[in-house]
């Protein structure tokens, strides 16, 4: 007998129907997910290559998951650009650091040459013009394991106290082709190696060190007096001024006998300068607008020393200066009684000018205490010294910190040239970057948006994102250039993508 239907069947059927679709699905998608994300992948680190099977995603999720400590400058390069893929190759190559130099500056440059002339090669394949490299083999030859490998294609020419001969067999280290030579490396000598035209020159200088003394004079100091004694603009030389000298110890350095550089490292004075002393009258005082004033009342003031001298002369009882017809000349009363009559009337007729302008605008210029001979010592000013030469202050080294110190825009693009090139980065890429960065910045370090506030030749926004490549980077090329080149294999690739990128948008 058939089972009747009934809701609650119908229901537990259609719940039932429900998880095993979901089941379904749950499966067809983990298998799909197991199948494409699980890759195949051939990791190379440091020319040691192995098979990998991993599920990561991401380059970074793959050598995370293999252990590979990757550090900033290291390079790290995938056949795909973007995300990991079944059967890539991921190259991871650990950078050292060198010495080049470019056009006689030396630059400290990340490298992962396997030998001179690779990385000389590096320079060559994106040639700047007006650009000279070369690169200092000690510094390489200690950070690369079983030698330093000079040029593996073929002889090396060897330049060392002013004698040169050929090492046929460029493929060995440095050091066997130095004692091939007999040559022996002092604690202090340089070595290096450079292009001339189609030749590999090993080249070694010598470096001596020895100390020269200098004397050198010390310019005196003016010192500027004021003596009152003195008329208003008139000087004397009250001490005449005497050079002083020092001498000075410095640490030579000499490469090949020639003196290169030099280094102060002692500084004792011989005899001590001599300031000159100059004597200078007081300053005239400055006319002011109560002048007019005290001109207008000039007649008053005499009238009034006409009678303070006649009040002293018994044998002269005129009195010429008063002006009043009614004045009594004859007697002396009279000239008593009217001494001090002319004083309350400009008194009265000039209250407000006097009490406000003579005391702020010319204080010294009161008729009667002016006259008294015992004011001049009091207004005798005290000395003041002025030297004519102010003290310079010894500026700091601003290059401190940086590999490529506010470097030309053909400077910039030397050092890019060999650095992006180990990318692989040549030809069209190349030149892809010139144009990019032209468009950027102009290859100008110091190139700044200022909408956005974007920095540097690559335009790092923010630009502290450049800090992890130097942290002096406002200043720094190379630290701006190779986070620049790392940040374009990071997000489009290569040069050739980002340019495209901002030929259509505008920016990269």
């Amino acid at each position: 007998m058939a089972r009747r239907w009934t809701p609650q069947r119908f229901t537990a059927l259609r719940r039932l129907r429900v998880v095993i679709c979901a089941l379904a699905t749950f499966a067809l998608c983990a298998t799909f997910f197991l199948c494409t994300t699980r890759k195949a992948v051939a990791l190379s680190v440091n020319g040691e290559t192995r098979h990998v099977t991993t599920y990561a995603t991401t380059v970074t999720g793959l050598l995370r998951e293999q252990g590979v400590d990757v550090k900033t400058h290291d390079l790290v390069q995938s056949t795909s650009a973007g995300a990991l893929t079944n059967h890539d190759v991921v190259t991871v190559k650990s950078a050292y650091q060198t010495t080049i130099s470019i056009d006689g500056q030396e630059v400290p440059f990340w490298t992962v040459a396997d030998s001179a002339e690779q990385l000389l090669s590096f320079f060559e394949q994106n040639e700047v013009a007006a650009s000279r490299v070369r690169v200092d083999i000690r510094n390489v030859y200690n950070q690369l394991t079983g030698g330093f490998v000079v040029n593996a294609d073929g002889p090396v020419t060897v330049v060392a106290d002013g004698k040169t001969s050929v090492a046929p067999n460029g493929k060995l280290p440095a050091a066997s082709i130095l004692d091939s030579k007999s040559i022996v490396l002092g604690k202090d000598d340089r070595v290096s190696v450079e292009k001339d035209g189609g030749k590999t020159v090993l080249r070694v200088e010598r470096v001596t060190y020895g100390d020269e003394t200098a004397t050198e004079s010390i310019p005196y100091v003016t010192r500027l007096v004021t003596d009152a004694s003195l008329a208003p603009g008139e000087t004397r030389v009250e001490q005449a001024g005497v050079n002083g000298e020092k001498r000075i110890t410095y640490r030579v350095t000499y490469v090949d006998g020639k003196a290169q550089t030099r280094e102060q490292t002692d500084e004792t004075v011989t005899k001590v300068a001599l300031d000159k002393v100059i004597a200078v009258g007081p300053e005239a005082p400055a006319k002011t607008d109560d002048d007019a004033d005290t001109g207008a009342n000039a007649g008053d003031d005499a009238d009034d020393g006409a009678v303070d001298d006649n009040s002293g002369d018994d044998g002269n009882a005129t009195d010429d200066s008063t002006g009043d017809p009614t004045a009594d000349t004859s007697s002396p009363e009279p000239s008593e009684t009217q001494t001090p009559e002319p004083d309350p009337e400009p008194s009265t007729s000039e209250p407000t000018q006097q009490p406000t302008q003579a005391p702020t605008q010319t204080p010294t210029q009161q008729p009667k205490p002016t006259q008294t001979p015992t004011q001049q010592p009091t207004q005798k000013p005290t000395p003041t010294q002025q030297p004519t030469q102010q003290p310079t202050q010894q500026p700091s080294n601003p290059a401190a910190g940086s590999r490529l110190y506010r470097p030309t825009a053909a400077a910039a693009q030397a050092y890019a040239a060999g650095a992006a090139a180990q990318y692989g980065w040549t030809g069209k890429n190349w030149q892809n970057l010139v144009n990019l960065w032209n468009r950027e910045s102009g290859w100008r370090w110091n190139a700044e948006n200022p909408w956005s506030g974007a920095y540097g030749i690559p335009q790092s926004l923010p630009p502290s994102k450049m800090a992890a490549f130097g942290a002096n980077y406002r200043d720094d090329a190379a630290a701006q250039i190779d986070w620049g080149l790392s940040y374009i294999a990071g997000c489009y690739g290569s040069p050739n993508k980002a340019w495209e990128h901002s030929e259509n948008y505008g920016w990269y």
